[in-house]
């Protein structure tokens, strides 16, 4: 017993060592492997390029991807829209094919209101450039010019549109009554409605207004002769 033991009372530690001869008395045990791996050596001609991938029969044909495919097609049924045909009125050939009296109104207002929109925009600017003395600032020659286009270009604009619309609608009516579209249905047509746009005025303004949108009528039937 050491001096720490006596001082301290504790006991000495009577557990035998035991020795560690389990291990040097087990056989040794063999930790080679039973077989051998062999890697076998890359052959670079073996190998598939782009071109057998592409053109592998595996792959699904991108025309069978259509929602109609497989199907006959001698034996499907077709519709037939009655919209999509042309007008086949004596008379109706214009400078755009028309397919009735929607194309006809959309057109010719459409024309009307855009060249009568210009016309009036270059008569407001020429307006505008004779009213202001040349001595004037720019600014203010500009402001002349402008304020004389915007008050010329959309007045003209949206009379010819008014009266474009309510022509096309009275002269596509009578061509339908009639089973033929020639030069007396835009005359009539033409009257009738300048008549229309003046019709509050009075009956002279009436008649002025019907007499030059019926000769402004009778030249575009024989331009339209003419040319078409």
């Amino acid at each position: 017993m050491s001096l720490w033991g006596t001082l301290t009372g504790k006991k000495a530690s009577s557990t035998p060592t035991v020795a560690s001869s389990t291990s040097s008395s087990a056989p040794s045990q063999d930790t080679s492997p039973t077989t051998t791996f062999q890697s076998t050596p890359f052959d670079p001609t073996s190998a598939q390029d782009v071109s057998s991938f592409l053109g592998n029969t595996s792959l699904p044909d991108p025309s069978q991807l259509h929602p109609l495919a497989g199907l006959n097609q001698q034996t499907l049924d077709y519709l037939s829209l009655d919209e999509s045909a042309l007008s086949d009125l004596p008379g109706s050939r214009s400078a755009l094919p028309s397919r009735g009296w929607s194309d006809d109104l959309q057109y010719g207002t459409g024309v009307t209101y855009l060249s009568a929109l210009t016309l009036g925009g270059g008569y407001g600017m020429i307006e505008g450039l004779r009213r202001t003395p040349a001595s004037a600032p720019p600014k203010i020659r500009l402001n002349s010019v402008l304020n004389s286009i915007t008050r010329r270009g959309p007045f003209l604009g949206n009379s010819a549109g008014i009266i474009a619309m309510v022509y096309n609608g009275i002269n596509s009516t009578i061509g339908y009554y009639r089973g033929k579209h020639d030069s007396a249905n835009s005359v009539v047509a033409g009257a009738l409605s300048g008549m229309l746009f003046k019709s509050t005025r009075g009956l002279r303004p009436m008649l002025i207004s019907g007499g030059l949108v019926a000769g402004a009528a009778g030249v575009w039937t024989v331009m339209r002769k003419t040319l078409f």
